[in-house]
């Protein structure tokens, strides 16, 4: 029977794992999908659309052109300032950025284009953008850490059309702020996961959204696409988690290195 872990022990345990499974010589720092990631210091970008539920009730079959739109949209003006798609999975999305200037610079030209675009049946479509800059390991199956944790969990706690940045991001950009755009500091924010995490946001004048308090780790009351999200998201860190424990304890066990934020190599 495994003995219990305290809590920093697993994430310590995790830490580990990551850091001997790819460690290992010749091993190559690509993707599945053969889009060779960022390494070294790396900004993620973590996008999904506030209330897809709603949308699907309230368009119908015109909701797959908003998906559709939405993707496009993004990933011409993501891919534009530099960024590498890591994941897409329905309506959410997951880039890499070399720079943190040029992850926020995306998050901004995106939620301008998503503004500025005719959506069917005038649909309001708002999509809520999270950013954090660490040190991720790479290897061939993606980005492994809890960087990529706590940038998920800084992208579930807003709201649609909402841009927030970690403290690290906002440290890192200074005052390399795109044209139109100030930063709010919005304090301390508990979110699950990695606790306590300083927030900014960035407000865009040709934006006149007044957001809500962010969302907590306790909130409840949360749309389905927000369960959904934060389910893929508590799944990668269990298994990371596992993973560390099982590498730990039975040396013969074989070093999977499943991404739940993969997409299928299918074309």
């Amino acid at each position: 029977m495994r003995p219990a872990l305290a809590p920093g022990e697993k994430v310590a345990a995790a830490l580990a794992w990551a850091r001997r499974a790819y460690s290992t010589p010749g091993y190559q720092p690509l993707y599945g999908n053969g889009v060779t990631l960022p390494s070294g210091t790396v900004t993620f970008l973590f996008t999904d659309i506030e209330g897809s539920t709603r949308l699907l009730q309230e368009l119908g079959d015109d909701y797959g052109q908003v998906v559709a739109n939405h993707r496009r949209l993004l990933r011409e003006v993501f891919q534009q300032a530099g960024g590498k798609e890591v994941d897409a999975q329905g309506d959410a999305f997951f880039y890499s950025f070399p720079r943190a200037r040029d992850g926020v610079g995306a998050a901004v030209a995106g939620q301008r284009a998503l503004a500025g675009h005719t959506w069917p049946q005038e649909a309001q479509v708002r999509v809520r953008m999270g950013l954090h800059t660490g040190e991720p390991i790479v290897g061939e199956e993606g980005y492994i850490g809890l960087d990529v944790v706590r940038a998920a969990r800084i992208c579930s706690a807003g709201h649609g059309g909402q841009i927030l940045l970690s403290e690290t991001t906002r440290a890192l950009l200074g005052n390399e702020l795109p044209s139109g755009v100030s930063v709010r500091d919005l304090g301390q924010q508990r979110l699950k996961d990695v606790q306590h995490e300083h927030v900014y946001e960035l407000a865009l004048e040709d934006s006149a959204q007044n957001f809500p308090p962010l969302k907590q780790a306790e909130t409840e009351g949360r749309d389905d696409l927000s369960r959904r999200f934060e389910d893929k998201i508590n799944r990668y860190v269990e298994q990371q988690l596992d993973k560390a424990f099982s590498s730990a304890t039975d040396p013969g066990a074989p070093r999977s290195r499943r991404f739940p934020w993969r997409r299928s190599r299918k074309t």
